[in-house]
């Protein structure tokens, strides 16, 4: 198992994929990307997240963001579920295929190499099914974010966006988002940002004084 700590290297791999082989950091380019993990083909909560990422599609690429899923399945499994997804989708989706590959992972190395097994589930032979996992890679193949939910609880896809949100809007700016923060809310100046610097790069500042004395709580309106 490789374990990947925020701002590492994602690690490359060769795969296949419903659009043929390809390897992750090619596939990548120069665009983010995240890989969705799914326990199996034919399950009713991977059903509804990639029907719903159908949906989503255009608000990644607004972002320039790649969408990959995996499943422990094989590629000729993958089409033929796709057309199940397909017809889960609200509107249903016409045509083939769907607007992201999935990775068949069916000797499960990924999912044991990325550690995105879940031990407390497993499928009818006793074997431990696949996390959902979530890994947000930037274009520089550094992993940016990491979530793991169990086999049984399916994704918040609107927080996926707001976190890949603040992700991006923190690399432009220097500034961090608070709690529940979503687009155009205030945000923080970050603590490294001097004050002189501070009042340069950001005139509109607030300072809310805190019982410590320490001016350490800076809110800006959102840049951009």
């Amino acid at each position: 198992m490789v374990v990947i700590g925020l701002g590492e290297t994602f690690p490359d791999f060769s795969a296949k994929t419903t659009i043929g082989d390809i390897t992750f950091k090619e596939w990548l380019d120069k665009s983010w990307g995240i890989l969705f993990s799914h326990p199996a083909d034919f399950t009713p909560v991977c059903t509804t997240e990639l029907a719903r990422l159908i949906k989503l599609i255009p608000e990644f690429t607004k972002r320039n963001t790649k969408i990959i899923a995996l499943s422990c399945d094989s590629v000729e499994n993958h089409v033929k579920w796709t057309e199940d997804i397909r017809a889960y989708a609200s509107p249903r989706l016409s045509g083939d295929n769907l607007p992201y590959p999935i990775i068949s992972d069916e000797n499960r190395d990924l999912a044991l190499m990325l550690g995105m097994i879940d031990n407390d589930e497993k499928d009818s032979d006793g074997i431990p099914l696949t996390a959902r996992a979530v890994f947000v890679v930037d274009p520089n193949m550094k992993l940016r974010l990491s979530i793991l939910y169990p086999a049984t609880t399916g994704r918040n896809f609107d927080e996926i966006l707001r976190v890949l949100d603040s992700l991006q809007l923190c690399d432009k700016h220097k500034i961090a988002t608070p709690a529940d923060w979503k687009q155009g809310d205030e945000v923080m100046v970050q603590p490294t940002v001097p004050e002189e610097e501070m009042k340069t790069l950001f005139p509109f500042v607030t300072v809310m004084a805190m019982p410590s004395g320490k001016n350490y709580m800076r809110k800006i309106p959102q840049p951009d």
